[in-house]
This record gives C-alpha cells, sequence and structure tokens, in this order.
C-alpha cells in the first residue's frame, strides 16, 4: 500500500473518522466488502500510519473545561535550545490541546482548554515562567462554530 489510498480505503476512513468503535463488519457492510478485506485494508493503514491511533473524545463541557483560549506567541529567540525549552513546556502543560509553528509575523499559536480566565491566567504565568517570550496574548473562543477531528477524504 505505500501510504497511497484507494476511494475503498477513503470510506472506510470516513467512517471510522465518525466513529472509531464501528465494528469491522458494520464498516465493511457499509463500503461493500467482506469482514477480512475490510479488516486487513485497516491493519495495513495502521502499519502505514495513516491510521495514526484511536480516541475517545470527551466534551470539553462535561468535563468543566469550558474555555476555549488560543494564545498567539511572539519570540525573538530562534535557537535549537529554544525551541527545545519551549516543546518541552508545550508537552508539560497539559491544558495545551493544539501547538502549532507559523509562517509570517506569528510564530506560535496554541489551543488551550481550560475552565475559566482566571485559569487562563495560572496556566499564563506557568508558561511564562518555563520559557522567555517577546510577545503573548490571548483569544477566547465564544462560540464553537465548527470543531471537528474529521479530515475531509
Amino acid at each position: 500500500m505505500n501510504g497511497i489510498i484507494d476511494k475503498i480505503d477513503r470510506q472506510i476512513l470516513t467512517h471510522l473518522q465518525k466513529d472509531a468503535s464501528t465494528s469491522v463488519e458494520q464498516v465493511a457492510s457499509r463500503v461493500n466488502l467482506s469482514r477480512n478485506a475490510c479488516w486487513r485494508r485497516i491493519k495495513q493503514m495502521e502499519e502505514n500510519k495513516i491510521i495514526s491511533g484511536r480516541v475517545t473524545l470527551v466534551n470539553p463541557q462535561a468535563v468543566g473545561l469550558e474555555l476555549t483560549a488560543f494564545v498567539l506567541v511572539r519570540t525573538s529567540a530562534h535557537e535549537p535550545e529554544w525551541l527545545e525549552k519551549f516543546a518541552a513546556a508545550v508537552r508539560e502543560l497539559p491544558e495545551i490541546v493544539g501547538a502549532h509553528r507559523m509562517s509570517g509575523d506569528l510564530d506560535y499559536i496554541l489551543r488551550v482548554r481550560l475552565t475559566n480566565v482566571k485559569a487562563y491566567d495560572t496556566f499564563y504565568k506557568r508558561l511564562i515562567s518555563r520559557v522567555p517570550l517577546s510577545d503573548i496574548s490571548a483569544s477566547f473562543v465564544m462560540d464553537d462554530i465548527k470543531d471537528t477531528t474529521e479530515l475531509p477524504l
């Protein structure tokens, strides 16, 4: 398979992205394959890292994480040592659920899940104590219009 997927693989992935707990039998039926052929394709996609994992999505509000913040980070340091320190801080702070190095004026964007604005202030202090930053600001999400993990296959 070498990382190349066909139409049937895309259909399998589409079903699994919606609900990874869907049985192989159900997926096979939906894509018109035998159970064994479907299972082999899924296993091959796992081996080729096309399927990188299976997770349970948790409703953030149901567990008290009602605030999403996008944290915009600029730095004047671009040395490998600084990047290692920043990456370690990102990995160590569980509130950070997404971190991206950017092109353009902004260096990094962090997606952070928190209980409230006071928790953001605590998070902010912990982050800046770990790594020096030139500028940091945050925008808080008022309404989730679309928030999905499904890729458009």
